[in-house]
């Protein structure tokens, strides 16, 4: 019993070893973009930042984005003020009196009381369908964006014609080993991302940093048939999307692009993130992107039930180090060069550390999301 677990995990984590080889070899093919000089600004863009409960965070990002380089005429951002119990609205208020194309909604006037399961998808829809800008852009109220952010993203969709751009986001550290942890399992996520979009493998995006033309989101029938999810606005979007437009998918590889945001600063608040995240799982249409997921989850359960299982059977952990080592120094040779694109190479030195912790984590983020209910933004989602 204990040796065919042995050679099932052991052919888990060559076939995990395999995927990551192959993401490692798309991220360095990946080119960094190189806008052509010259180029008139021609793309109106409607910055949506569905924010609940940010009173802490929406000035900083709001003036990040009205403040940067591109032109304001051809640029609206929309706050959709998700029921905030805080002074949120307030400050967008306040805001508006110096930026005349800053628009706040408040979503409770548009529900009638109704509840919803996906508030955030009902408070994009609702300021596209008010928004004058031909290309719709999320961002999340906690985020930062540089200066060039959008000037970039004009330049990429003049160049490459694409209808859906996906951009990076990274974590900032703060301190301590949960803003490291957080920093480190988000990068690699980062990695994959610009490594399967732009080899055109799957759909994976992140709503923080993501951009696509507004005729195709009414196109594909906006999140018809993703609507009583409650997180999914980005993946299962640009899987539809991508149903309609195979080729039409983008990843906008450039250090200016990268929006920033801080990490979570509870544990409840991580693990919570985290189930929410895993919670659409099974919800992906794309099935390369299950079947990743599932060998993830795998590859991580496996792991860590042999480990007891190892120590008890054979009084030691030889096997299971062997393996964990093997795991470890195929993802470090993934993770050098997406650090070095996100200036987070120091970052490495702990990575094998923190081994130990991200075997329980998956494993525990994915069972809550497939069947438990988490709580985020206050509210309790199942």
């Amino acid at each position: 019993m204990y040796v065919a677990g042995l050679i099932l995990t052991t052919l888990l984590v060559l076939a995990y070893c395999w995927l990551i080889v192959q993401y490692r070899k798309w991220f360095r093919r990946t080119r960094l973009f190189k806008p052509q000089a010259g180029l008139v600004p021609g793309s109106f863009f409607s910055v949506i930042v569905p924010a609940r409960n940010e009173a802490g965070f929406i000035e900083s990002c709001i003036r990040s984005i009205l403040d940067g380089n591109y032109p304001s005429t051809l640029m609206e951002v929309i706050v959709v003020n998700d029921h905030s119990t805080d002074a949120t609205a307030s400050i967008v208020q306040q805001l508006q009196t110096t930026y005349p194309n800053l628009h706040l909604i408040n979503l409770e006037e548009h529900l009638d009381g109704n509840p919803l399961n996906a508030y955030k998808k009902k408070a994009i829809e609702i300021a596209i369908s008010k928004s004058k800008g031909n290309w719709i852009v999320t961002t999340d109220a906690d985020c930062k964006v540089p200066a060039e952010w959008l000037t970039l993203l004009d330049a990429y969709i003049q160049q490459e014609k694409p209808v859906l751009v996906a951009s990076p986001v990274m974590f900032t550290h703060t301190k301590g080993i949960l803003s490291l942890f957080q920093l480190l399992d988000f990068m690699s996520l980062q990695g994959i991302t610009a490594a399967a979009v732009s080899a055109g493998s799957h759909t994976i995006c992140n709503g923080a940093n993501l951009a696509y033309r507004k005729d195709v989101f009414y196109e594909v029938g906006q999140f018809r048939g993703i609507d009583t999810l409650a997180s999914g606005d980005d993946m299962l979007l640009m899987y539809k999307i991508k149903q309609k437009y195979p080729q039409g998918l983008g990843y906008l590889f450039h250090q200016g692009a990268i929006v920033t945001t801080e990490p979570m600063h509870t544990l409840s608040g991580f693990i919570n993130q985290r189930i929410r995240w895993a919670s659409k799982a099974d919800r992906y249409d794309d099935k390369n992107v299950f079947r990743i997921l599932v060998l993830v989850y795998a590859v991580n359960l496996a792991l860590l039930i042999l480990l007891p299982v190892n120590l008890f059977v054979t009084g030691e952990i030889a096997h299971w180090l062997t393996l964990m080592l093997l795991k470890t120094l195929v993802e470090l040779s993934f993770m050098r060069p997406v650090a070095r694109f996100y200036q987070q190479t120091d970052t490495l030195l702990y990575f094998p550390f923190m081994q130990l912790l991200h075997l329980p984590y998956t494993v525990i983020a994915g069972w809550m999301g497939k069947f438990g209910s988490y709580r985020w933004k206050g509210r309790k989602v199942k």
